[in-house]
């Protein structure tokens, strides 16, 4: 299974769903970037993603956006082939 990053913060409802649906697609392992706890890591977050909201998730190297476009992805059915490469 590919790698999972998510840059979140602790009481984002949209990152909890994120985590869940990934969680439901049988990801185990999540790096968690908390960017509230460290802020240079937001500074890095919008540098890399070019947004400002959390979550921003990467699927390996693949930029696949926040909780909106990860479950927009999971519903055309391209969800769990970028998570199987």
């Amino acid at each position: 299974m590919a790698s999972v990053t998510m840059y979140c913060t602790a009481v984002c409802p949209y990152c909890i769903r994120a985590e869940m649906l990934l969680k439901q697609r049988g990801v185990t392992q999540i790096d968690k970037i908390r960017v509230d706890t460290h802020p240079e890591r937001r500074v890095e977050m919008m540098q890399r993603t070019g947004r400002r909201t959390v979550p921003q998730i990467y699927i390996g190297d693949t930029h696949v956006g926040g909780y909106d476009d990860l479950a927009a992805l999971d519903r055309a059915d391209g969800l769990m082939p970028l998570l199987n490469n």
